[in-house]
C-alpha cells in the first residue's frame, strides 16, 4: 500500500497495490499492521458501514463531539469527492479542509482521524461507499456542519445543484459550532 499524508497530514489517502490481468484484479483493501504504522498508533474499527446516493448528492459535514469516529473510507462503485474538515481547535489546521476524489476505478481510501467532520458529494451517476469505523454511531452525539458555510469555502466540485437532507440542510457554520462548544479541544 501506498500512504500519502494529504494537506493536512492527519489526514491519509491509502493507494493499494491492484494486482491486474485478463481475469480481473486483486487488492488488499485493508493492512491492519501497514495502517498502525502510518498512523504510530493501532487503529481500531467496531463498525462497518455500507451507503448508496445517487448523482449530486452531497452528505455532510458530520461528526461526532463524543464516542468519536475515525473513518475509513474507500468507494466501490462509482465516483465522489471526500472532504475532512478538521475541527480540533489546538490544531494548526483547524477549520480548514482537505479533499480527494476516491472511485471504484482508482480504488483508493481515505483515513479521516478522530476530530474531523465528514462529507462528500456524487460525481457520477450514483455511488457506493464502504466505511470502517472507530466506534459505533451515537445519534445523541452526532453534530453537522453546514456543507456551503464561507468561512469553510468548499469546492464540492458538483455539476449540478446538491441533493441534500433537511439534517444537513440545517448544519451548523463553523462560528456556530465554535461558539456552541461542538468542536475538539
Amino acid at each position: 500500500m501506498k500512504i500519502t499524508r494529504l494537506a493536512i497530514p492527519d489526514v491519509l489517502c491509502i493507494e493499494p497495490q491492484v494486482f491486474e490481468d485478463a481475469r480481473g484484479f486483486f487488492f488488499e483493501s485493508y493492512n491492519q499492521q501497514q495502517l498502525d504504522d502510518a498512523l504510530g498508533r493501532p487503529a481500531r474499527f467496531v463498525l462497518d458501514g455500507h451507503s448508496r446516493s445517487e448523482k449530486n448528492v452531497l452528505r455532510g459535514l458530520h461528526y461526532q463531539i463524543k464516542q468519536t469516529q475515525a473513518k475509513l473510507v474507500r468507494v466501490v462503485a462509482g465516483k465522489v469527492f471526500d472532504v475532512a474538515v478538521d475541527l480540533r481547535k489546538s490544531s494548526p489546521t483547524f477549520g480548514r479542509w482537505v479533499g480527494t476524489t476516491l472511485s471504484a476505478e482508482n480504488k483508493q481510501m481515505m483515513w479521516i482521524p478522530e476530530g474531523f467532520a465528514h462529507g462528500f458529494a456524487v460525481l457520477t451517476d450514483s455511488a457506493e461507499l464502504v466505511y470502517k469505523m472507530t466506534d459505533y454511531w451515537a445519534p445523541q452525539h452526532e453534530r453537522c456542519l453546514r456543507w456551503n458555510d464561507p468561512a469553510l469555502g468548499i469546492d464540492w466540485n458538483l455539476t449540478g445543484a446538491p441533493l441534500i437532507s433537511d439534517k444537513d440542510r440545517m448544519g451548523l457554520t463553523l462560528a456556530e459550532a465554535v461558539a456552541r462548544a461542538e468542536v475538539f479541544v
